[in-house]
């Protein structure tokens, strides 16, 4: 009986999942999304050509692959329309392998008008949010007022969506939001609104299916699936920096319920980390650089936000949050990023502990947002050497192994492999 295979990213987000699933996808059958929303960007870059995903699981340009968009996702219609346009426009014919959860909540026009309502209202104390209605979408699923894909078919989906419309401006009023003044891609809310209601025809395009079943069924017949994560661990709702997280479970427990699947049916899990660590939005950060190296990461490693534009912090590798991801996540492998970034650097550092109050542990504290941490660096030496053109493993630089080994002796994960450009191809598995 075959299992599923999970791929997550262990830090704050941007760890280049997309690029790892798609290097990926030629080992499996299916690619399935279990979480998350509009607020991912999966970039994957071949051909000399960027490509970056919002919604769609990132093994779509595998033609003969299913992939999955399942019930634990959002689906903002407008940007999902969006997204299948652009891929059209590259030659990928989305209609042919995709498959869409009815079970998948939609993110209303009016979700993400709450979602910039709300973070308004918290002026100083926002958390950074990406504006997609992601949280106020979510909201309405726990609350069990949400409508979910399936819906669309429906008789009555047009009356049950202006009662919700009408409940959510009715809360930005309470929150005395701007109304007139708000934007979204330039649009007003009722010009924004026609074009996401128009997007509903392209979602009854797709096959939309019971995808619980349509994941069981193909592990039943020995068909291989890897679940695709969205964010990263620690901004996960439980357990990650709260209330600087994400709306969903980021975590390998969210792929049982976000895809329907047992725990008995969970097999590899896949961490992909950066080989230093970068966070978009607010929220604590402890191994954040301030000074010149922070920005040289920043610049060399073109760190930019591909859903919001937004320069990302940067900062060295911070082994307790990994290590406490790698706990909570039942991690098998590892998969390292960008270590190319750091080519030019003559000292690398990692973080080992925190020290909090004087004491040094290496547990994330619960007042995470709130004490003072300061991380303790053990130093290593950098590889100055341009890693472009290498092939094998074993042709890496001596110290960027060295570096890797220490990370596999700290957490007790080895590593698979290291990427060392953008690029799919360079991805070099030991």
């Amino acid at each position: 009986m075959s299992k599923v295979d999970v791929l997550l990213g262990l830090q704050w987000g941007d760890e280049g999942k997309g690029k790892i699933v798609d290097v990926l996808t030629p080992e499996y059958d299916v690619i399935a999304r279990f979480q998350g929303g509009p607020n991912a960007g999966h970039t994957i870059e071949f051909g000399g050509i960027k490509h970056v995903l919002h919604i769609i699981p990132s093994g779509i340009f595998h033609e003969h692959k299913m992939n999955v968009i399942g019930n634990g996702v959002l689906v903002e219609p407008n940007i999902f329309r969006q997204e299948v346009l652009s891929l059209a426009a590259k030659g990928v014919d989305a209609t042919k392998n995709l498959y869409l959860s009815k079970k998948a909540h939609l993110i209303l026009p009016s979700h993400r008008m709450l979602d910039a309502a709300n973070e308004h209202a918290k002026g100083s104390a926002k958390i950074g949010s990406t504006l997609k209605g992601i949280g106020p979408a979510y909201t309405d699923k726990i609350a069990r007022s949400g409508l979910r894909i399936g819906d669309i078919l429906e008789s009555d989906f047009r009356e049950r969506y202006e009662l919700l419309k009408f409940q959510h401006l009715q809360t930005a009023h309470t929150l005395k939001f701007d109304l007139d003044s708000f934007r979204i891609d330039n649009m007003t809310l009722d010009e924004y609104e026609k074009q996401w209601l128009a997007s509903l025809e392209t979602l009854k395009e797709f096959q939309l299916i019971n995808s619980e079943y349509f994941i069981n069924k193909c592990l039943d017949e020995g068909k291989k699936v890897l679940a695709e994560g969205a964010q990263g661990s620690m901004l996960d709702i439980d357990f990650g920096s709260y209330p600087f997280v994400t709306s969903s479970n980021t975590v390998t427990a969210g792929v049982c319920s976000g895809l329907g699947v047992a725990p008995s049916r969970i097999g590899r899990v896949m961490g992909i980390i950066k080989a230093y660590c970068t966070r978009v939005g607010a929220g604590p950060f402890p191994t954040e650089l301030f000074d010149e190296t922070g920005r040289r990461l920043c610049e060399l490693g073109h760190e930019y936000g591909a859903t919001t534009g937004r320069p990302r912090r940067c900062g060295w590798i911070d082994i307790p949050a990994l290590r406490y991801a790698c706990m909570l996540d039942g991690v098998t492998d590892f998969f390292v990023t960008k270590s190319d970034v750091m080519n030019d650097f003559d000292e690398i550092k990692m973080c080992t502990g925190y020290e909090i109050n004087g004491k040094v542990t290496d547990e994330l504290p619960f007042e995470f947002n709130a004490v003072e941490i300061k991380p303790q660096f053990v130093t290593y030496k950098g590889w100055k050497q341009d890693l472009a053109g290498i092939t094998k493993y074993e042709d890496l630089p001596q110290n960027l192994r060295d570096y890797i080994v220490a990370i596999e002796k700290v957490t007790g994960v080895n590593v698979k492999a290291v990427s060392i450009s953008p690029d799919r191809k360079d991805v070099l598995f030991k």
